[in-house]
Protein backbone atom coordinates (compact mmCIF):
# COMPACT_ATOMS: atom_id res chain seq x y z
CA UNK A 1 0.00 0.00 0.00
CA UNK A 2 1.29 3.47 -1.12
CA UNK A 3 0.12 6.72 -0.29
CA UNK A 4 -0.79 9.58 -2.77
CA UNK A 5 -2.20 12.72 -2.23
CA UNK A 6 -2.35 15.71 -4.12
CA UNK A 7 -3.94 19.42 -3.93
CA UNK A 8 -4.43 22.32 -6.07
CA UNK A 9 -6.27 25.82 -4.96
CA UNK A 10 -5.25 29.28 -6.66
CA UNK A 11 -5.82 31.10 -3.11
CA UNK A 12 -4.23 33.57 -1.63
CA UNK A 13 -2.33 32.79 2.53
CA UNK A 14 -4.87 33.09 5.01
CA UNK A 15 -3.94 34.83 8.06
CA UNK A 16 -2.79 33.55 11.50
CA UNK A 17 -6.07 34.09 12.75
CA UNK A 18 -8.06 32.19 10.26
CA UNK A 19 -6.21 29.49 10.28
CA UNK A 20 -6.22 29.24 13.71
CA UNK A 21 -10.26 29.26 13.85
CA UNK A 22 -11.61 27.97 10.19
CA UNK A 23 -15.18 28.35 11.28
CA UNK A 24 -14.34 31.97 10.78
CA UNK A 25 -13.59 31.77 7.46
CA UNK A 26 -15.34 33.19 4.74
CA UNK A 27 -17.25 30.63 2.06
CA UNK A 28 -14.33 29.21 -0.31
CA UNK A 29 -14.78 30.46 -3.57
CA UNK A 30 -13.56 29.56 -6.98
CA UNK A 31 -11.34 31.37 -9.24
CA UNK A 32 -14.39 33.25 -10.67
CA UNK A 33 -15.05 33.85 -7.56
CA UNK A 34 -18.69 32.01 -6.80
CA UNK A 35 -19.20 30.62 -4.03
CA UNK A 36 -17.80 27.05 -3.60
CA UNK A 37 -21.35 24.57 -2.71
CA UNK A 38 -21.01 20.95 -2.83
CA UNK A 39 -18.89 17.96 -1.94
CA UNK A 40 -16.19 16.34 -3.78
CA UNK A 41 -18.73 14.86 -6.28
CA UNK A 42 -20.71 18.35 -5.87
CA UNK A 43 -20.79 20.30 -9.76
CA UNK A 44 -18.04 22.14 -9.26
CA UNK A 45 -15.78 19.51 -8.26
CA UNK A 46 -17.11 16.33 -9.45
CA UNK A 47 -15.50 15.79 -13.10
CA UNK A 48 -11.85 17.14 -11.71
CA UNK A 49 -12.05 14.23 -8.78
CA UNK A 50 -13.17 11.54 -10.83
CA UNK A 51 -10.45 12.43 -12.89
CA UNK A 52 -7.75 12.68 -10.24
CA UNK A 53 -9.10 9.47 -8.45
CA UNK A 54 -9.05 7.95 -11.91
CA UNK A 55 -5.32 8.54 -12.00
CA UNK A 56 -5.03 7.06 -8.30
CA UNK A 57 -6.80 4.10 -9.33
CA UNK A 58 -4.43 3.74 -12.34
CA UNK A 59 -1.11 3.92 -10.44
CA UNK A 60 -3.15 1.60 -7.28
CA UNK A 61 -3.58 -1.20 -10.62
CA UNK A 62 -0.01 -0.80 -11.91
CA UNK A 63 1.36 -1.25 -8.34
CA UNK A 64 -0.49 -4.52 -7.56
CA UNK A 65 -0.68 -5.84 -10.80
CA UNK A 66 2.76 -5.43 -11.90
CA UNK A 67 4.43 -6.48 -9.01
CA UNK A 68 2.82 -9.93 -9.55
CA UNK A 69 4.27 -10.23 -13.10
CA UNK A 70 7.54 -9.39 -12.74
CA UNK A 71 9.11 -12.27 -11.19
CA UNK A 72 8.29 -14.09 -14.39
CA UNK A 73 8.85 -11.60 -16.77
CA UNK A 74 12.66 -11.00 -15.27
CA UNK A 75 12.76 -15.17 -15.64
CA UNK A 76 11.80 -14.96 -19.25
CA UNK A 77 14.11 -12.13 -20.07
CA UNK A 78 17.28 -13.84 -18.53
CA UNK A 79 17.34 -11.39 -15.49
CA UNK A 80 17.08 -12.49 -12.40
CA UNK A 81 20.28 -11.40 -11.31
CA UNK A 82 18.96 -7.85 -11.82
CA UNK A 83 15.72 -8.31 -10.56
CA UNK A 84 16.11 -6.19 -7.27
CA UNK A 85 17.09 -2.96 -10.08
CA UNK A 86 13.47 -3.29 -11.79
CA UNK A 87 12.33 -2.09 -8.58
CA UNK A 88 15.41 0.36 -7.37
CA UNK A 89 15.31 2.24 -10.84
CA UNK A 90 11.71 2.91 -10.26
CA UNK A 91 12.59 4.48 -6.82
CA UNK A 92 15.50 6.37 -7.71
CA UNK A 93 14.48 8.19 -11.04
CA UNK A 94 10.95 8.89 -8.64
CA UNK A 95 13.18 10.92 -6.27
CA UNK A 96 14.32 13.05 -8.96
CA UNK A 97 11.10 13.27 -10.58
CA UNK A 98 9.85 14.66 -7.56
CA UNK A 99 12.08 17.47 -7.25
CA UNK A 100 11.63 18.70 -11.00
CA UNK A 101 7.66 18.24 -10.67
CA UNK A 102 7.90 20.39 -7.33
CA UNK A 103 9.76 22.92 -9.26
CA UNK A 104 8.06 22.73 -12.77
CA UNK A 105 4.23 22.90 -10.44
CA UNK A 106 4.97 26.46 -8.11
CA UNK A 107 6.66 28.29 -11.59
CA UNK A 108 3.50 27.21 -14.21
CA UNK A 109 1.34 25.14 -12.42
CA UNK A 110 0.46 21.65 -12.14
CA UNK A 111 -1.39 20.96 -15.69
CA UNK A 112 1.89 20.44 -17.59
CA UNK A 113 4.10 18.21 -15.17
CA UNK A 114 1.10 15.77 -14.57
CA UNK A 115 0.15 15.34 -18.47
CA UNK A 116 3.77 14.25 -18.81
CA UNK A 117 4.13 12.55 -15.88
CA UNK A 118 1.16 10.35 -17.16
CA UNK A 119 2.65 10.17 -20.75
CA UNK A 120 5.85 9.15 -18.61
CA UNK A 121 4.35 6.53 -16.92
CA UNK A 122 2.06 4.84 -19.99
CA UNK A 123 5.63 5.31 -21.97
CA UNK A 124 7.97 3.33 -19.43
CA UNK A 125 4.96 0.92 -19.16
CA UNK A 126 4.70 0.09 -22.88
CA UNK A 127 8.85 0.07 -23.02
CA UNK A 128 8.89 -2.42 -20.11
CA UNK A 129 6.20 -4.64 -21.93
CA UNK A 130 7.97 -4.88 -24.78
CA UNK A 131 11.41 -4.73 -23.84
CA UNK A 132 13.92 -8.59 -24.94
CA UNK A 133 16.45 -7.47 -22.53
CA UNK A 134 16.34 -7.54 -18.72
CA UNK A 135 18.25 -3.99 -18.89
CA UNK A 136 16.00 -2.52 -21.24
CA UNK A 137 13.08 -3.64 -19.27
CA UNK A 138 15.04 -2.15 -16.27
CA UNK A 139 15.07 1.40 -18.58
CA UNK A 140 11.69 1.38 -18.79
CA UNK A 141 10.95 0.98 -14.93
CA UNK A 142 13.07 3.71 -14.63
CA UNK A 143 11.14 5.87 -17.35
CA UNK A 144 8.09 4.75 -15.33
CA UNK A 145 9.35 6.16 -12.25
CA UNK A 146 10.10 9.31 -13.62
CA UNK A 147 6.32 9.62 -14.43
CA UNK A 148 5.51 8.42 -11.15
CA UNK A 149 7.29 11.00 -9.31
CA UNK A 150 6.22 14.11 -11.30
CA UNK A 151 2.16 12.53 -10.97
CA UNK A 152 2.43 12.57 -7.36
CA UNK A 153 3.75 15.82 -6.56
CA UNK A 154 1.12 17.83 -9.38
CA UNK A 155 -1.45 15.94 -7.64
CA UNK A 156 -0.98 17.72 -4.40
CA UNK A 157 -0.34 20.72 -5.93
CA UNK A 158 -4.23 20.44 -7.70
CA UNK A 159 -5.88 19.50 -4.44
CA UNK A 160 -4.19 22.50 -2.73
CA UNK A 161 -5.73 24.98 -5.72
CA UNK A 162 -8.55 23.48 -6.56
CA UNK A 163 -10.61 22.12 -3.15
CA UNK A 164 -11.46 24.61 -0.47
CA UNK A 165 -9.53 23.12 3.05
CA UNK A 166 -12.94 21.58 4.31
CA UNK A 167 -13.11 19.25 1.25
CA UNK A 168 -9.32 17.69 1.58
CA UNK A 169 -9.51 15.47 3.64
CA UNK A 170 -12.76 14.24 1.93
CA UNK A 171 -10.52 14.21 -1.19
CA UNK A 172 -7.66 12.30 0.89
CA UNK A 173 -10.30 9.66 1.72
CA UNK A 174 -11.39 8.87 -1.49
CA UNK A 175 -7.68 8.53 -2.63
CA UNK A 176 -7.07 6.14 0.06
CA UNK A 177 -10.36 4.42 -1.04
CA UNK A 178 -8.98 4.20 -4.71
CA UNK A 179 -6.48 1.33 -3.04
CA UNK A 180 -9.06 -1.02 -1.97
CA UNK A 181 -10.00 -2.90 -5.25
CA UNK A 182 -6.75 -2.71 -6.82
CA UNK A 183 -5.15 -4.61 -4.05
CA UNK A 184 -7.86 -7.67 -3.98
CA UNK A 185 -8.53 -7.71 -7.83
CA UNK A 186 -5.19 -6.52 -9.09
CA UNK A 187 -2.93 -9.46 -8.12
CA UNK A 188 -5.56 -12.36 -8.87
CA UNK A 189 -6.17 -10.24 -12.81
CA UNK A 190 -2.44 -10.13 -13.44
CA UNK A 191 -1.81 -13.85 -12.78
CA UNK A 192 -4.35 -15.05 -15.10
CA UNK A 193 -3.59 -12.94 -17.68
CA UNK A 194 0.42 -13.52 -17.37
CA UNK A 195 -0.64 -17.30 -16.94
CA UNK A 196 -2.88 -17.45 -20.03
CA UNK A 197 -1.94 -13.88 -22.52
CA UNK A 198 1.64 -13.36 -21.03
CA UNK A 199 3.49 -11.08 -18.87
CA UNK A 200 4.12 -8.51 -21.98
CA UNK A 201 0.05 -7.96 -21.47
CA UNK A 202 0.01 -6.90 -18.18
CA UNK A 203 2.87 -3.84 -19.02
CA UNK A 204 0.96 -3.34 -22.04
CA UNK A 205 -2.43 -3.22 -21.52
CA UNK A 206 -2.38 -0.83 -18.11
CA UNK A 207 -1.34 2.04 -20.37
CA UNK A 208 -4.98 1.86 -21.94
CA UNK A 209 -5.93 3.19 -18.82
CA UNK A 210 -4.23 6.37 -19.21
CA UNK A 211 -6.96 7.09 -21.49
CA UNK A 212 -9.75 7.95 -19.26
CA UNK A 213 -7.80 10.39 -16.29
CA UNK A 214 -6.64 12.26 -19.30
CA UNK A 215 -9.61 13.47 -20.48
CA UNK A 216 -11.33 14.20 -17.24
CA UNK A 217 -8.98 15.58 -15.59
CA UNK A 218 -6.69 17.72 -17.74
CA UNK A 219 -9.45 20.28 -18.81
CA UNK A 220 -11.01 20.67 -15.10
CA UNK A 221 -7.42 21.13 -13.76
CA UNK A 222 -6.57 23.73 -17.16
CA UNK A 223 -10.09 25.18 -15.72
CA UNK A 224 -9.65 25.27 -12.16
CA UNK A 225 -5.54 24.99 -11.23
CA UNK A 226 -3.46 26.23 -14.18
CA UNK A 227 -1.00 28.73 -14.04
CA UNK A 228 1.65 29.72 -10.87
CA UNK A 229 0.77 30.09 -7.51
CA UNK A 230 0.75 33.88 -7.71
CA UNK A 231 -1.30 35.20 -10.34
CA UNK A 232 0.83 38.67 -10.44
CA UNK A 233 4.39 38.96 -10.26
CA UNK A 234 7.19 37.27 -12.25
CA UNK A 235 7.34 33.60 -12.48
CA UNK A 236 10.08 32.13 -10.35
CA UNK A 237 12.61 30.40 -12.43
CA UNK A 238 13.72 26.79 -11.47
CA UNK A 239 16.12 26.56 -8.62
CA UNK A 240 18.98 24.94 -10.22
CA UNK A 241 20.92 24.13 -6.72
CA UNK A 242 17.75 22.06 -5.98
CA UNK A 243 17.80 20.13 -9.05
CA UNK A 244 21.71 19.42 -8.25
CA UNK A 245 20.56 18.17 -5.12
CA UNK A 246 17.87 16.20 -6.25
CA UNK A 247 20.31 14.69 -8.60
CA UNK A 248 22.41 13.95 -5.28
CA UNK A 249 19.70 12.28 -3.81
CA UNK A 250 18.84 10.19 -6.24
CA UNK A 251 22.32 8.87 -7.57
CA UNK A 252 22.78 8.23 -3.77
CA UNK A 253 19.89 6.22 -3.14
CA UNK A 254 20.43 4.30 -6.08
CA UNK A 255 24.17 3.57 -4.73
CA UNK A 256 22.76 2.28 -1.54
CA UNK A 257 20.26 -0.05 -3.03
CA UNK A 258 23.73 -1.46 -5.28
CA UNK A 259 25.12 -2.12 -2.10
CA UNK A 260 22.58 -3.82 -0.85
CA UNK A 261 22.31 -6.01 -3.19
CA UNK A 262 25.52 -8.04 -1.92
CA UNK A 263 26.69 -8.22 1.64
CA UNK A 264 30.04 -8.13 0.79
CA UNK A 265 33.21 -5.68 1.98
CA UNK A 266 33.50 -4.35 -1.58
CA UNK A 267 29.95 -3.11 -0.95
CA UNK A 268 30.94 -0.49 1.54
CA UNK A 269 32.00 1.26 -1.18
CA UNK A 270 29.15 1.89 -3.42
CA UNK A 271 27.22 2.34 0.47
CA UNK A 272 30.13 4.96 1.69
CA UNK A 273 29.87 6.96 -2.08
CA UNK A 274 25.98 6.84 -1.64
CA UNK A 275 25.79 8.36 1.47
CA UNK A 276 28.22 10.99 0.93
CA UNK A 277 25.74 11.97 -1.74
CA UNK A 278 22.52 11.11 -0.10
CA UNK A 279 23.43 13.55 3.25
CA UNK A 280 23.84 17.06 2.08
CA UNK A 281 21.20 16.30 -0.71
CA UNK A 282 18.43 15.50 2.25
CA UNK A 283 19.52 18.29 4.46
CA UNK A 284 19.03 20.74 1.16
CA UNK A 285 15.77 18.88 0.06
CA UNK A 286 13.63 18.99 3.63
CA UNK A 287 12.56 21.37 5.47
CA UNK A 288 14.92 23.01 8.02
CA UNK A 289 14.68 21.18 11.38
CA UNK A 290 12.99 17.48 9.82
CA UNK A 291 15.83 15.29 11.59
CA UNK A 292 15.08 16.87 15.44
CA UNK A 293 11.55 16.89 14.71
CA UNK A 294 10.92 20.99 14.58
CA UNK A 295 7.03 21.39 15.63
CA UNK A 296 4.92 22.22 12.41
CA UNK A 297 5.98 21.19 9.01
CA UNK A 298 9.34 19.53 9.94
CA UNK A 299 7.25 16.97 11.75
CA UNK A 300 4.69 16.37 9.56
CA UNK A 301 7.65 15.37 6.29
CA UNK A 302 9.39 12.94 9.39
CA UNK A 303 6.07 11.63 10.23
CA UNK A 304 4.95 10.59 7.19
CA UNK A 305 8.73 8.87 6.87
CA UNK A 306 8.67 7.27 10.10
CA UNK A 307 5.27 6.04 9.48
CA UNK A 308 5.76 4.73 5.35
CA UNK A 309 9.43 3.31 6.34
CA UNK A 310 8.44 1.11 9.04
CA UNK A 311 5.44 -0.27 7.64
CA UNK A 312 6.27 -0.71 4.51
CA UNK A 313 9.62 -2.39 4.92
CA UNK A 314 7.82 -5.30 7.37
CA UNK A 315 5.41 -5.48 4.88
CA UNK A 316 7.26 -6.44 2.10
CA UNK A 317 8.96 -9.26 4.76
CA UNK A 318 5.23 -10.89 5.83
CA UNK A 319 4.41 -12.84 2.53
CA UNK A 320 8.12 -14.37 2.75
CA UNK A 321 7.69 -15.25 6.70
CA UNK A 322 4.24 -17.08 5.97
CA UNK A 323 5.71 -19.24 3.14
CA UNK A 324 9.12 -20.22 4.39
CA UNK A 325 8.05 -20.73 7.92
CA UNK A 326 4.15 -21.71 8.22
CA UNK A 327 4.04 -23.30 4.67
CA UNK A 328 1.37 -21.22 2.96
CA UNK A 329 1.48 -20.98 -0.72
CA UNK A 330 2.28 -17.54 -2.12
CA UNK A 331 -1.38 -16.90 -3.22
CA UNK A 332 -2.74 -16.77 0.62
CA UNK A 333 0.16 -15.71 1.70
CA UNK A 334 -0.49 -12.47 -0.34
CA UNK A 335 -4.20 -12.02 0.43
CA UNK A 336 -3.72 -12.18 3.67
CA UNK A 337 -2.62 -9.01 3.76
CA UNK A 338 -5.57 -8.02 1.42
CA UNK A 339 -8.04 -7.17 4.13
CA UNK A 340 -5.58 -3.95 4.66
CA UNK A 341 -6.74 -2.09 1.57
CA UNK A 342 -10.36 -1.70 3.03
CA UNK A 343 -9.34 -0.51 6.64
CA UNK A 344 -6.73 1.80 5.30
CA UNK A 345 -9.74 3.96 3.28
CA UNK A 346 -11.86 2.97 6.64
CA UNK A 347 -8.53 4.95 8.32
CA UNK A 348 -8.46 7.55 5.68
CA UNK A 349 -12.21 7.54 5.86
CA UNK A 350 -12.32 8.02 9.63
CA UNK A 351 -9.83 11.33 9.76
CA UNK A 352 -11.79 13.14 7.13
CA UNK A 353 -14.70 13.41 9.61
CA UNK A 354 -15.05 17.05 10.61
CA UNK A 355 -15.69 16.44 14.63
CA UNK A 356 -12.51 14.48 14.39
CA UNK A 357 -10.64 17.69 13.28
CA UNK A 358 -9.50 19.38 16.85
CA UNK A 359 -8.20 16.04 17.69
CA UNK A 360 -6.26 14.87 14.72
CA UNK A 361 -2.89 15.19 16.54
CA UNK A 362 -4.00 12.04 18.84
CA UNK A 363 -5.78 10.85 16.25
CA UNK A 364 -2.16 10.74 14.33
CA UNK A 365 -0.65 9.41 17.97
CA UNK A 366 -2.99 6.91 17.91
CA UNK A 367 -2.49 5.73 14.50
CA UNK A 368 1.07 5.07 14.94
CA UNK A 369 0.57 3.04 18.11
CA UNK A 370 -1.80 0.42 15.89
CA UNK A 371 1.30 0.44 13.19
CA UNK A 372 3.68 -0.11 16.05
CA UNK A 373 1.28 -3.20 17.46
CA UNK A 374 1.06 -4.63 14.00
CA UNK A 375 4.22 -4.73 13.07
CA UNK A 376 5.59 -6.54 16.73
CA UNK A 377 2.36 -9.10 16.50
CA UNK A 378 3.24 -10.02 13.19
CA UNK A 379 6.05 -12.25 14.02
CA UNK A 380 4.95 -13.87 16.72
CA UNK A 381 3.79 -16.30 14.18
CA UNK A 382 6.92 -17.90 14.06
CA UNK A 383 5.84 -19.92 16.85
CA UNK A 384 3.71 -23.13 15.81
CA UNK A 385 0.94 -22.55 18.05
CA UNK A 386 -0.15 -19.23 17.03
CA UNK A 387 -2.85 -19.34 13.77
CA UNK A 388 -1.51 -17.52 10.72
CA UNK A 389 -4.81 -15.78 10.70
CA UNK A 390 -2.73 -13.47 13.55
CA UNK A 391 -1.14 -11.14 11.06
CA UNK A 392 -4.07 -10.81 8.87
CA UNK A 393 -5.39 -9.27 11.85
CA UNK A 394 -2.95 -7.57 13.64
CA UNK A 395 -2.12 -6.36 9.24
CA UNK A 396 -5.97 -4.97 9.42
CA UNK A 397 -5.55 -2.81 12.35
CA UNK A 398 -1.68 -1.54 11.44
CA UNK A 399 -3.85 -0.30 7.80
CA UNK A 400 -6.20 1.25 9.76
CA UNK A 401 -3.76 3.40 11.35
CA UNK A 402 -1.77 4.24 8.31
CA UNK A 403 -4.60 5.19 6.91
CA UNK A 404 -5.35 7.85 9.68
CA UNK A 405 -1.64 8.93 9.61
CA UNK A 406 -0.63 8.75 5.66
CA UNK A 407 -3.91 11.09 4.68
CA UNK A 408 -3.74 13.68 8.04
CA UNK A 409 0.24 14.54 6.86
CA UNK A 410 -0.93 15.63 3.44
CA UNK A 411 -3.81 17.44 5.24
CA UNK A 412 -1.50 19.17 7.92
CA UNK A 413 0.98 19.57 4.96
CA UNK A 414 -1.42 21.97 2.44
CA UNK A 415 -2.68 23.93 5.79
CA UNK A 416 0.85 24.59 6.57
CA UNK A 417 2.08 25.47 3.10
CA UNK A 418 1.68 28.91 1.14
CA UNK A 419 0.49 28.07 -2.51
CA UNK A 420 3.99 29.17 -3.99
CA UNK A 421 5.52 26.75 -1.58
CA UNK A 422 3.17 24.10 -2.45
CA UNK A 423 4.85 21.93 -4.90
CA UNK A 424 8.57 22.02 -2.73
CA UNK A 425 6.60 21.21 0.36
CA UNK A 426 5.08 18.47 -1.44
CA UNK A 427 8.61 16.57 -2.99
CA UNK A 428 9.56 17.06 0.30
CA UNK A 429 6.72 15.16 1.73
CA UNK A 430 6.99 12.37 -1.21
CA UNK A 431 11.04 12.36 -0.70
CA UNK A 432 10.54 11.88 3.01
CA UNK A 433 8.16 8.61 2.18
CA UNK A 434 10.10 7.45 -0.57
CA UNK A 435 13.40 8.02 0.84
CA UNK A 436 12.51 6.06 3.92
CA UNK A 437 11.12 3.24 2.14
CA UNK A 438 14.36 2.73 0.44
CA UNK A 439 17.02 3.04 3.81
CA UNK A 440 14.69 1.24 5.65
CA UNK A 441 14.15 -2.09 3.57
CA UNK A 442 17.89 -1.90 2.82
CA UNK A 443 18.27 -2.10 6.44
CA UNK A 444 16.13 -4.50 6.98
CA UNK A 445 17.54 -6.53 4.17
CA UNK A 446 20.79 -6.36 5.53
CA UNK A 447 19.88 -7.54 8.75
CA UNK A 448 17.86 -10.33 7.07
CA UNK A 449 20.68 -11.76 5.13
CA UNK A 450 23.16 -11.34 8.17
CA UNK A 451 20.84 -13.43 10.48
CA UNK A 452 20.63 -16.63 8.28
CA UNK A 453 17.78 -15.39 5.87
CA UNK A 454 19.46 -16.13 2.68
CA UNK A 455 20.78 -13.30 0.54
CA UNK A 456 18.12 -10.57 -0.47
CA UNK A 457 17.76 -8.61 -4.09
CA UNK A 458 18.87 -10.72 -6.81
CA UNK A 459 20.13 -13.71 -5.59
CA UNK A 460 17.27 -14.27 -3.08
CA UNK A 461 15.78 -17.98 -2.14
CA UNK A 462 12.53 -18.23 -4.32
CA UNK A 463 9.48 -17.98 -1.87
CA UNK A 464 7.20 -19.40 -4.23
CA UNK A 465 9.44 -22.81 -3.96
CA UNK A 466 9.23 -22.25 -0.38
CA UNK A 467 12.97 -23.29 -0.46
CA UNK A 468 16.38 -22.52 1.64
CA UNK A 469 14.03 -21.95 5.11
CA UNK A 470 15.27 -18.57 6.51
CA UNK A 471 15.97 -18.90 9.98
CA UNK A 472 13.35 -17.46 12.62
CA UNK A 473 15.64 -14.62 14.29
CA UNK A 474 15.90 -13.47 10.90
CA UNK A 475 12.43 -12.27 10.45
CA UNK A 476 12.52 -10.82 14.08
CA UNK A 477 15.50 -8.88 13.29
CA UNK A 478 13.03 -7.26 10.76
CA UNK A 479 9.75 -7.05 12.65
CA UNK A 480 10.94 -5.96 16.02
CA UNK A 481 13.08 -2.69 14.73
CA UNK A 482 10.73 -1.47 12.55
CA UNK A 483 7.86 -1.55 15.71
CA UNK A 484 10.66 0.28 17.40
CA UNK A 485 10.70 3.02 14.42
CA UNK A 486 6.59 3.20 14.29
CA UNK A 487 7.27 3.89 18.05
CA UNK A 488 9.50 6.48 17.55
CA UNK A 489 6.26 7.96 15.24
CA UNK A 490 4.19 7.98 18.17
CA UNK A 491 6.46 10.98 19.61
CA UNK A 492 6.64 12.64 16.44
CA UNK A 493 2.82 13.22 16.01
CA UNK A 494 2.81 14.91 19.31
CA UNK A 495 4.93 17.95 17.54
CA UNK A 496 2.95 18.23 14.18
CA UNK A 497 0.87 21.15 15.11
CA UNK A 498 1.87 24.65 15.31
CA UNK A 499 0.00 27.02 18.11
CA UNK A 500 -1.09 28.74 15.09
CA UNK A 501 -2.90 25.08 14.12
CA UNK A 502 -3.87 24.57 17.59
CA UNK A 503 -5.80 26.81 19.91
CA UNK A 504 -5.94 23.88 22.80
CA UNK A 505 -1.84 23.45 22.27
CA UNK A 506 0.75 24.98 24.59
CA UNK A 507 2.62 27.73 23.54
CA UNK A 508 6.15 27.02 22.43
CA UNK A 509 9.01 27.46 24.00
CA UNK A 510 11.57 30.03 23.14
CA UNK A 511 14.05 27.21 22.05
CA UNK A 512 11.33 25.51 20.01
CA UNK A 513 10.52 27.99 16.76
CA UNK A 514 7.48 26.49 14.81
CA UNK A 515 9.31 26.07 10.79
CA UNK A 516 7.83 25.18 7.68
CA UNK A 517 9.16 25.86 4.39
CA UNK A 518 12.04 24.75 2.48
CA UNK A 519 15.44 25.77 3.22
CA UNK A 520 16.94 28.24 1.36
CA UNK A 521 20.40 27.90 2.54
Amino acid sequence: MTALDPRDADVAPADISAVADPLSKPPARDQGGTPDQGGVLGPEHRALSIGIVSVILLIAFEATAVGTAMPVAARELNGIPLYAFAFSAYFTTSLFAMVLSGQWADRSGPLAPLATGISAFGAGLLLSGTAGTMWLFILGRAVQGLGGGLVIVALYVVVSRAYPERLRPSIMAAFAASWVIPSVVGPLASGTVTEHLGWRWVFIGIPALVVLPLALALPAIRRKASGPAAAEGPVPAFDRRRIRLALGISLGAGLLQYAGQDLRWLSLLPALAGVAFLVPAVLGLLPHGTWRAARGLPSVVLLRGVAAGSFIAAESFVPLMLVTQRGLSPTMAGLSLAVGGATWALGSYVQSRPRLEPYRERLMAGGMVLVALSIATAPSVLVESVPVWIVAVAWAFGCLGMGAVIASTSVLLLKLSAPEEAGANSAALQISDGLSNVLLLAAGGAAFAALGGGAVGGHAVSAASGAGGSHPAAFAAVFLPMAAVALVGVWVATRVRTRSLSADTEPLSADEPAESGIPTR
